[in-house]
């Protein structure tokens, strides 16, 4: 029988009803400094690792910038948002997919994926109640494998099995991710991500450098990337509702200019603070996506890094109480860590 290890992780996050627990969220969360990736705050074990998902989508999208994919089809920043991106399905994600596919020549068929309906409801709901049908773009992850099909072109590589480790394309991203992260000394495992993506696992520290890295490209100890970086940020930063939609998470914090953030999947999360010089990372263990905004809430204030405005904004839609069906308060999230400094 196989034994499985459970990460060391920590209560985070509770959910009342009736003034009596109902729910409990565990999970890990790390806190680094940018300027020398030391550990400032942490809950559970960050040395255990976790598989990065698509809070790595900035940073594999580092090495095409590199070789100048985006000067040769003449991507602006929405089109970088949308390399970043986890998107939605919404008119104007689906109009900046189209547009890169006009300018790089490339066919939607080229795309590596099973078409499928928006991710969105409203999107989804809007597209088929006009007739629309299943299409790659509206893939999640469709900005991301554009990205890697237009760089393939332009150095020549296989358009076909772009999404395989052994592609070049992946090699060198995975190769700038553990540089990016500084990891190269740690053991990084590779899996396969939901969109067919090689994904690494690595210590959950090493995903807060990360952002504490794109958010502060200044510290970064890979100088030539770091031009790249700080270009994809402030895209991101530019064009919030197009790496994730309306009313995300991470879509709300990107609307602050001091946070770069990005959600992963099963429970992974990212955000860098431009002033505080921070990256933090979060991992929920059961993997939901629930307990993402009240973690953050919480965490932000402590550390601080958003404006007034950002969390009432927060505050606004994701409210620590619910409501029922009824319309009446039904119960209400808490936070129920804290962080230890190191």
């Amino acid at each position: 029988m196989n034994t499985i290890t459970m990460p060391a992780d920590v209560p985070l996050i509770a959910m009342k009803r009736g003034g009596q627990m109902e729910n409990v969220h565990r999970g890990r969360i790390s806190v680094v400094s940018a300027k020398d990736g030391e550990l400032v705050y942490a809950c559970g074990d960050v040395q255990t690792p976790a598989y990065v998902r698509s809070t790595a989508k900035p940073v594999q999208a580092i090495a095409s910038l590199l070789d100048g994919t985006a000067e040769t089809y003449g991507f602006e920043d929405r089109h970088l948002a949308l390399l970043a991106a986890s998107h939605r399905g919404s008119r104007e994600q689906l109009e900046t997919l189209e547009d890169i596919l006009r300018l790089t020549g490339l066919d939607e068929d080229a795309l590596a994926i099973h078409p499928t309906l928006p991710v969105g409801r409203r999107a989804r709901d809007e597209w088929v109640a006009a007739g629309g049908k299943p299409r790659k773009l509206f893939h999640t992850c469709a900005g991301k494998h554009l990205g890697v099909l237009a760089w393939s072109k332009l150095k020549g590589w296989p358009l076909e099995g772009y999404i395989h480790p052994d592609h070049p394309a992946q090699q060198e991203i995975f190769r700038r991710i553990k540089r990016w992260a500084e990891a190269e000394n740690e053991q990084v495992t590779l899996g396969k991500d939901g969109c067919g993506f090689p994904v690494a696992a690595m210590p959950l520290r090493r995903l807060a450098l990360m952002y504490g890295r794109l958010a502060n490209p200044e510290f970064a100890q890979d100088r030539e990337a770091a031009r790249v970086a700080e270009r994809i940020a402030s895209a991101m930063n530019a064009y919030p509702d197009r790496v994730e939609g309306k009313h995300r998470l991470a879509s709300i914090l990107l609307e602050d200019p001091n946070v770069v953030a990005k959600s992963g999947a099963h429970g992974v999360f990212a955000l860098g603070l431009r002033s505080e010089k921070l990256g933090v990372s979060i991992a929920v263990t059961d993997g939901t996506e629930v307990a993402w905004p009240y973690v953050i809430k919480a965490i932000l204030k402590q550390t601080g890094g958003v404006s007034a405005e950002t969390m009432r904004k927060l505050d606004l839609v994701f409210p620590d109480e619910f409501l029922n069906d009824a319309g009446e308060t039904a119960g209400s999230w808490e936070a129920i860590f804290k962080l230890d400094a190191i």
